[in-house]
């Protein structure tokens, strides 16, 4: 197929579609061209700013007509942070249940109903939890992110989808680091010390913690520094020093020294305690959170007489909600810091009918069907790659009445029902989305599928 556009080409599209990113889609001679920002039916002038073989990259210069669902730009000006911030939020609700609607259709599973979208009243500043960048910006340290698909740096003080305090405390951070003259690091030379500011804040509690994460274990002025910062922000329960000296993208090191404070903050969620660590999983967005987990669990149609297995339990998030209605609950989980904390929960909620196990859900349900236990349901919650072959076929050996499926990536969530189908399961009720991040594309739901042999 010969490329029917050049790079740096002016051309006039008519928007007809969005991928899942959030992108629009215009199409010359079926040749699909993305444009961030754009939206379904605008008819734009642009140019083109990069091709492949089978799809290229454009960039809107002028709106010709502008959609009905569009939004004043204001947000879109932060386009890795809110990428679809420039669309109206029921038609961003939408968007979430087309997605799903769409991957069911691609595989024949079209008979299969999808409700609309549960959304938020307020669908900014509800992130309880910040991981951003630090860099030095004309001698002084500042915050911000990269800007999509670049290295360019671009320093911010109101993230918009953050609850406004972790901003405060942020500037507030950045304040006291910069009267001790530190270095910030460089990510070409490996060289410089403050990589990365965490701030976490329960939503109820309203507790915080900051973590300083440092290239290397020495941190001059470190005790001084959080001293200070608990001084200026009194709501700071914890401050914490995190060492990260590899090379890597990846924020977190290994090693946490508490510098002041707490190790830990507290939280709620449907009213039951949790501790979170500097490294605890915990949903970002506690108040969609409580609708999920509210869902998953009415779905499940718990008496109190129920076993129910929680096949990636986390810090016991779900299975702490479920063990409130079911009769026994086993939490199973591969990373061992997280069923610490899941045991710990337990005792600060008084719950004694929840069981934790480290390790592969695959084994321990071998290991519990062994011992002759038959759950009534099984609760998923894989992470994005969606669950394995093996996984699915343990669950279903184990012959529940019912596997809830907590979805965070549809294409993975519809490849897995297909699975499940083949194995004697079928979806029972309508598929319900939750949306756990406005202003981005990406959509939780649940999903419950019922033994039908």
């Amino acid at each position: 197929m010969q490329i029917p556009v050049k790079k740096n080409q002016k051309i006039v599209l008519t928007v007809e579609d969005l991928t899942y990113e959030g992108m629009g889609v215009a199409k010359v001679n079926n040749y699909p061209l993305f444009i961030a920002g754009a939206l379904p039916g605008e008819k734009i002038n642009a140019v083109v700013v990069k091709t492949r073989k089978n799809f290229g990259y454009a960039r809107a210069l002028e709106y010709i007509n502008k959609s009905a669902d569009r939004v004043d730009d204001s947000l879109d000006q932060q386009n890795g942070i809110t990428p679809l911030g420039h669309l109206k939020y029921e038609a961003q609700l939408n968007f979430k249940r087309n997605q799903i609607k769409q991957l069911l259709n691609k595989a024949h599973l079209e008979a299969l109903n999808v409700n609309n979208t549960l959304g938020m009243e307020n669908p900014l500043h509800y992130r309880n939890k910040a991981q951003v960048p630090v860099r030095k910006i004309n001698g002084k340290l500042e915050v911000g992110f990269y800007r999509k698909g670049s290295h360019h740096f671009m320093p911010l003080k109101h993230f918009l989808i953050q609850d406004k305090r972790i901003d405060e405390v942020l500037q507030s951070v950045l304040e006291i680091l910069n009267q001790y003259q530190l270095s910030a690091y460089d990510e070409e030379t490996g060289k410089g010390l403050i990589r990365h500011l965490m701030v976490r804040r329960g939503y109820y509690s309203h507790e915080v913690m900051v973590v300083i994460i440092t290239n290397g274990k020495s941190f001059p002025h470190g005790d001084k520094i959080a001293k200070e910062i608990m001084k200026k922000c009194p709501d700071v329960k914890s401050v914490i020093q995190n060492v990260n000296n590899r090379k890597t993208n990846v924020i977190l090191g290994k090693q946490d020294i508490v510098l002041a404070g707490n190790d830990t903050i507290m939280d709620e969620l449907n009213g039951l305690k949790f501790k979170i660590s500097a490294h605890s999983f915990y949903q970002v967005n506690p108040q969609q959170t409580e609708k999920l987990y509210q869902q998953a669990i009415h779905k499940a149609g718990l008496t109190g007489e129920e076993t129910v297995i929680d096949a990636y339990c986390g810090i016991g998030t779900i299975s702490l909600n479920l063990a409130k209605h079911a009769k026994k609950v086993y939490g199973v989980e591969i990373v061992p810091e997280a069923i610490q904390d899941a045991k710990q929960n337990a005792k600060i909620n008084n719950l004694t009918n929840v069981t934790f196990e480290v390790g592969n859900a695959e084994e321990w349900m071998e290991k519990w069907s062994e011992k002759g236990i038959k759950p009534d349901v099984i609760m998923v919650d894989p992470p994005r790659k969606g669950l394995t072959n093996s996984l699915i076929h343990s669950a279903c050996e184990m012959k529940p009445k019912k596997i809830v499926y907590v979805s965070c990536n549809p294409a993975t969530l519809v490849r897995d029902i297909q699975l499940f189908m083949e194995e004697g399961y079928q979806v029972t009720q309508p598929i319900q989305p939750v949306d756990q991040f406005p202003q981005t594309p990406h959509v939780e739901s649940v999903t419950v599928l019922e033994n039908k042999n």
